[in-house]
């Protein structure tokens, strides 16, 4: 579309339009005086191209990162002079006409083409010239793109786009709530959304078959390099008379074909490996295993049930074998000691095994000769093994056996760069005990059950799983989502056994467990987090490359200083006192 200010876009501007005039418009990525003619390449949403001025008067008060519109006529830069990266290299725009539209009247904080590299809060607080480099630019667009194609495929499934409400009410969900005064209701709260779960269940209650939306979640948690603080992004949505089987085809098809779209790597095919979450905890010692990675942990506890090594009495004992890697120098072994001690572990045992099974390490000389044959046979170590061990109390020491995987992953170079790993996470449980031994809902309690509740009980609940799954890429949690419960007395069953009564129920999630007894629907769904999974199609490191406006590490804006101080006068008006004690 022309406008006023260009004819083209620069990246638009080719061989076929030599002896043409144009108009182009955009920003001075750089600018390069060679006595008497002035070389520009002028840089839009698009791309770059060059233009040639040839008189300097033309360019006053020009300087890099102004924004100029030029007219001219295309010319070829001839034989030898071409510029093989970039798409309008051939060529080159004479200007007759040079219009400054927006002057530069400040110093740059930093070079746009090297923002990458620029400390993160000068970065945000520069955002709109972070945004101009290429790299962040380009990603912002493809966001916009998957975006774009995540509407029509959902569409094409005959889901129907609905927006749910952002003001709402406190509900537990498994992180702390954002929460927004109430004007009109005095000492009253709305809080925003952690994620639309209700609502898509109420939407199904409704008679709508298939709901979806990209959906603005809001949680107040601590940012990692996979998750922002604050304020997220899913594709949301849920589906009537549906199992979970129909959702993991469903998301097979969505979730193979976008990634396939757009992430540019080998992908397994469907259908993906399903793996219960106790398995997966004893195989890969995480929930979210990088299946690219083909180290698996290995249980030794009952080897060392009566043994006298006091490393390991009384204690849960996970071990790695790892082949063709004793010839490793002492510092590797040394070097992954310290960084297991980092994590947490009170140290890291480690055998190499020789030839005739011959063990060379720190702790051979501590074990049995039983002991070191059942460590060979159930690691199936052979002469260049290494074999590496923990041990401790038995939540912890799973934990760090994954870490140990991660790391040993990581350091032997053992997954594939250029591939995508999915795999379903399924029989999650339904409870989890906190840290003071009470019964608490291990993720969602709206999800059903793996069997019926009539004989629930404290004392049996932690057996109860839940029809409960998660999508995992290359060790990223991408998806979560459940069949879910739709019958009122289930619900009552499942929140009395965490101390709710059906007061309780009706004070804390009283929308759902009354539309429940209106005729529910059987009901499932699912959320792909877009902003993970865009940085994982992008090899980002961390997921606030791929979000415009990002808070930094800190839950910080230093762009639009928020979160900041407000008003007495808008204080009162909240009927909120506010008393900060230093």
């Amino acid at each position: 579309m022309q406008t006023t200010f260009r004819t083209q876009y620069c990246n638009d501007v080719n061989k076929s339009m030599e002896g043409s005039t144009v108009k182009v418009a955009g920003w001075v990525a750089t600018i390069r005086d060679h006595g008497g003619i002035t070389f520009i390449d002028l840089r839009d949403q698009t791309g770059i191209v060059q233009v040639v001025v040839e008189d300097d008067t033309k360019l006053k008060h020009v300087t890099r990162e102004s924004v100029i519109s030029v007219s001219g006529k295309v010319v070829s830069r001839g034989e030898g002079n071409t510029n093989p990266k970039l798409a309008t290299g051939e060529i080159e725009i004479v200007a007759d006409t040079v219009d400054l539209l927006g002057p530069v009247t400040q110093p740059l904080p930093f070079e746009v083409e090297d923002s990458k590299r620029i400390r993160e809060d000068v970065r945000t607080k520069y955002r709109f010239l972070d945004l101009r480099n290429p790299e962040v630019y380009n990603n912002i667009l493809l966001r916009s793109k998957i975006n774009s194609w995540m509407r029509n495929k959902m569409e094409s499934l005959n889901f129907v786009e609905i927006a749910t409400p952002i003001l709402t009410a406190d509900s537990p969900e498994g992180a702390r709530a954002f929460l927004v005064p109430a004007r009109q209701h005095p000492g009253k709260f709305y809080a925003l959304p952690q994620a639309p779960q209700m609502f898509k269940q109420l939407l199904m209650v409704g008679g709508f078959d298939r709901y979806f939306q990209i959906a603005p979640c809001f949680r107040d948690e601590d940012a990692r390099a996979d998750r922002t603080a604050g304020e997220f992004y899913q594709l949301d949505m849920e589906m009537s008379f549906a199992t979970q089987e129909d959702m993991f085809e469903l998301g097979e098809i969505i979730y193979y074909e976008l990634f396939k779209t757009f992430g540019h790597k080998e992908i397994n095919k469907p259908p993906f490996r399903r793996i219960p979450f106790n398995e997966s905890m004893e195989l890969y010692g995480t929930d979210k295993p990088d299946l690219r990675n083909p180290l698996v942990v290995v249980n030794l506890t009952e080897v060392f049930k009566n043994t006298n090594f006091n490393a390991f009495k009384n204690s849960t004992v996970k071990a790695i074998a790892v082949h063709d890697i004793a010839g490793k120098p002492r510092s590797f072994y040394d070097n992954l000691t310290t960084k297991m001690m980092e994590a947490g572990s009170k140290g890291l045992a480690w055998i190499k095994v020789e030839a005739n099974n011959e063990m060379v390490s720190p702790i051979a000389k501590f074990l049995s000769d039983d002991e070191k044959a059942q460590i060979i046979e159930k690691t199936s170590a052979r002469e260049g093994t290494s074999i590496f061990m923990l041990a401790g109390k038995p939540e912890g020491t799973t934990k760090l056996s994954g870490i140990l995987r991660n790391l040993l992953g990581d350091e032997l170079e053992l997954c594939d760069p250029n591939k995508f790993e999915f795999c379903w996470i399924t029989d999650f449980p339904m409870y989890e005990l906190d840290d003071e031994g009470q019964i608490q809902f291990c993720h969602n309690p709206f999800n059903k059950p793996n069997r019926p509740v009539d004989d629930l009980t404290k004392e049996n609940a932690l057996s109860l799983y839940a029809n409960q799954f998660d999508l995992v890429c290359n060790g990223v949690e991408l998806v979560s989502g459940a069949e879910r419960n739709h019958d009122a007395r289930t619900m009552l069953k499942l929140m009395e056994i965490v101390g709710l009564s059906e007061k309780d129920c009706v004070e804390r999630f009283g929308a759902l467990y009354n539309a429940f007894q209106y005729g529910a629907p059987p009901h499932a769904g699912m959320a792909l987090g877009i902003d993970r999974s865009i940085m994982l199609m992008l090899d980002e490191p961390n997921v606030r490359e791929v979000i415009a406006f990002p808070l930094n590490k800190s839950a910080y804006d230093p762009l639009m200083n928020a979160p900041s101080e407000v008003s007495e006068k808008q204080l009162r008006e909240l009927s909120i006192k506010v008393d900060i004690k230093n």
